[in-house]
């Protein structure tokens, strides 16, 4: 299958929510990190989060949304000004993964409890950045991959052969529906160029060129 795929179609994001806390100076810093898919959700985990938290400091914040990661935010929630939110920030979408800098999809949440040292500007960048990334080391990622459906009609003795030989070379096959007349069997391909031409010279040959795959629409995939 082709791996030759843009930013726009593949990306990074969290398997898992998490919280992780570390000390600093007798400060408490709890970050956490949920997965989301708009930004509405992201504020509904922040505004929580206060509530959770009522008597901490500060809850600081930062997200990163899209495939594209068009939508960019942060919040210093009082602390000075460019010493939290966007050292948060950049924690974010600076992380490198396997596909490079690709991180989204992700709001992370700094809860500070003061313990009466001052940290200083430069203290606090540090702070709010390395709770981000100590988080981020501790998290779970996987790749979410854009896919291109295609549906493969088969007879009902050759759907299971053709549905093992599919995964065993790699595609992810989806629920097989059983009809009256024959079998449908649900398959994603990776959604860039030449991906679709590959899997029909591979079903051809699967089927000795009697199977034939049509497009049914296209579908966000986590690839674990």
């Amino acid at each position: 299958m082709n791996s030759n795929v843009s930013v726009a179609s593949r990306y990074t994001t969290l398997a898992e929510d998490l919280a992780h806390e570390v000390e600093i100076k007798r400060s408490r810093f709890i970050t956490y990190l949920y997965r989301v898919d708009s930004e509405s959700a992201a504020r509904e985990k922040i505004a929580a989060l206060r509530k959770t938290h009522f008597d901490a400091r500060h809850h600081c914040s930062a997200f990163v949304l899209g495939a594209d990661r068009m939508v960019q935010r942060s919040s210093d929630d009082g602390e000075p000004s460019g010493t939290a939110g966007i050292p948060m920030l950049e924690a974010l979408t600076k992380r490198a993964t396997g596909h490079g800098t690709d991180l989204s999809d992700i709001v992370a949440v700094c809860v500070r409890y003061f313990g009466g040292i001052k940290l200083g500007a430069g203290g606090l960048v540090r702070a709010y950045s390395d709770s981000v990334s100590q988080a981020l080391d501790a998290a779970t990622l996987l790749t979410r991959q854009r896919m291109l459906l295609l549906q493969v009609v088969a007879s009902h003795t050759e759907a299971p052969r053709y549905e093992n030989e599919l995964r065993a070379s790699g595609y992810h096959v989806g629920a097989t529906e059983w009809l009256a007349e024959h079998a449908v069997l649900e398959v994603a391909v990776d959604d860039v160029p030449g991906a679709e031409a590959d899997f029909a010279q591979y079903l051809a040959t699967l089927s000795s060129g009697t199977a034939q795959a049509t497009k049914s629409g296209h579908e966000w995939v986590d690839l674990r």
